[in-house]
């Protein structure tokens, strides 16, 4: 090509050479300024539905199970808890502040910590594929930044933001450039990263079981990464095995397999996973998924056209990872809005990756065309390409946040528990409200230390709620019954009837030795007879 080696749209020349570290200052700018919009966005979600609001379940019992550490108390052995220990773990040093400021700013910590991390894993994305050029970085990084459930969930203390950011750096470690690395310590690092992202949700087996496929013939490598996911996944819960055996294995696996309830439909699953709003109906829904493939398989086809080269194992990574954990979600009847931030940087590279090779194949089959005396494509066109796309990423970014968000109304725990005493033994549906309101820790003798309600039912019930039969099991009515015996105080939220098992004897138990003490719009909360409010 005349010596001179034309610029891509991807911002790199089309030959194999590559920008080492962070690369250029274009790359720099890529992946920092994606980083900063997701940042950004994530931290005007947390302040606009506030800091000490209650805006999830499941960050009363993933927070809680850490400061229940701190204080000596176990998962499993002591409680139920339905997912791993890694959540815990890596909570627990924020948990720590709950010995001087109170559970209510240790949690606010976490929910700074989640913002962290799902801004980490923007940056992540962007230097796994920053030897593709500024446009594969902008497009990737981009996509996650805005994609609407890994904003949302990183708002608060939830499992997906730390699963996809130990994936990623596992990712980041495994990969050398578009292959498998060959350094030995590397895949055994990555296979770390991956096995500590197990700890925290067992989803990390699916790009596992990938990047193991993608090592093969080479058995010894595969297996040299498969040594480093047993070490990440059993150092960290090795120790509350070893405490509890039999629970831990009802618990996070029998709870989780066996899970009755109603099946969420298809089509709703498939409006968290692309991001959609939950206003559309299931006919336009339905089509924007099927849109989504095609894309993807057309541009993979296109890529592999213009360059001439079959998908590299980097493209083949989300492809494969991505389509499994789509399957995953609609196998099982319970599915979560939040599930979908662990598709969220698969969809983003399986979007971006062929995109920035289509471009560089087209750029690099013009340049072959050109004659030797011309010069080749002016690089300012690509450059303002790069730049709208900026610009459309800090757009969709602007957009998200002015979405009108349901937290609009949200009830403050601190005025609905006033007038409990600090230290007195108070049950809940709902472990956030007393993390919030500094009520969760109790110096009251023989306490409950339940910190999940319905996680409780579905351990010990074998996967069963409320709505599903859970309050006619032996071994749950008991453990409820016993946390009513000993409680002083009992908070109900709105939906205590979908994670309190009320049956005859426990709603007479309830009745019979407590009565209500405040009531605040839809919020009872109830004090023991003879007890002074």
């Amino acid at each position: 090509m005349s010596g001179v080696m034309a610029t891509t749209a991807s911002g790199t020349s089309s030959g194999d050479a590559a920008p080492r570290g962070w690369g250029t200052p274009g790359l720099r700018a890529a992946i920092i300024g994606t980083g900063a919009i997701a940042l950004a966005l994530r931290l005007w979600i947390l302040f606009s539905v506030g800091l000490m609001s209650v805006t999830q379940y499941d960050d009363g019992p993933y927070f809680g199970s850490a400061v229940r550490l701190v204080y000596g108390v176990l998962p499993y052995r002591d409680y139920a808890f339905v997912q791993p220990p890694g959540i815990t773990e890596l909570m627990s040093p924020a948990a720590l502040e709950s010995y001087l400021g109170g559970t209510a700013w240790a949690l606010v910590i976490g929910r700074f910590l989640s913002v962290l991390a799902g801004t980490a894993a923007v940056v992540l994305t962007g230097f796994l594929v920053r030897h593709r050029g500024a446009l594969a970085v902008l497009l990737a990084g981009g996509i996650l930044a805005i994609y609407p459930i890994s904003a949302v969930s990183a708002r608060t203390v939830l499992l997906e933001p730390w699963l996809v950011l130990f994936c990623l750096a596992g990712a980041v470690a495994v990969f050398d450039r578009d292959r498998i690395t060959a350094s030995t310590r590397r895949l055994a690092w990555g296979g770390v990263a991956f096995g500590f992202g197990g700890a925290i949700k067992v989803w990390a087996i699916v790009p596992v079981l990938v990047i193991v496929v993608l090592c093969l013939p080479q058995l010894r490598r595969a297996a040299l990464f498969a040594g480093g996911v047993a070490a990440g996944f059993l150092i960290p819960v090795l120790p509350f095995v070893t405490a509890a055996p039999a629970r831990f294995y009802d618990d996070v696996v029998v709870a989780q397999l066996a899970r009755i309830g109603s099946r969420v439909p298809a089509w709703e699953r498939f409006n968290s996973m692309i991001g959609a709003s939950k206003s559309l109906t299931s006919g336009i829904v339905i089509p924007l998924a099927i849109t989504v493939l095609a894309f993807v398989i057309v541009a993979q086809l296109a890529a592999t056209w213009a360059t001439g080269r079959r998908p590299a194992p980097l493209d083949w990574f989300p492809l494969a990872s991505a389509a499994l954990i789509v399957l995953m979600f609609l196998w099982p009847a319970y599915y979560s809005a939040h599930y979908a931030a662990f598709l969220g940087p698969f969809l983003a590279l399986s979007l971006a990756l062929p995109v920035a090779r289509l471009a560089d194949g087209l750029a690099s089959r013009r340049a072959a065309r050109d004659r030797p005396a011309r010069r080749p494509a002016t690089p300012w066109l690509a450059q303002a390409g790069l730049i709208l796309l900026g610009v459309a990423v800090l757009a969709g970014a602007v957009a998200q946040a002015a979405r009108p968000t349901r937290w609009s109304h949200l009830d403050r725990p601190a005025v609905t528990l006033r007038g409990v005493p600090k230290g007195a033994c108070v049950l809940t549906d709902s472990a956030a409200y007393l993390l919030i309101a500094n009520r969760f820790t109790s110096d009251v003798p023989g306490c409950p230390q339940m910190v999940d309600s319905l996680g409780t039912d579905l351990a010990l019930g074998r996967g069963r709620r409320p709505g599903s039969g859970a309050g006619r099991d032996p071994a749950v009515s008991a453990a409820w019954h016993q946390a009513f015996s000993a409680a002083g105080w009992v908070l109900l939220t709105p939906k205590s009837s979908v994670r309190i098992p009320w049956n005859p004897a426990l709603l007479a138990y309830f009745h019979g030795h407590f009565r209500l003490a405040r009531h605040l719009s839809t919020y009872d909360l109830y004090v023991r007879d003879g007890t002074r409010a």
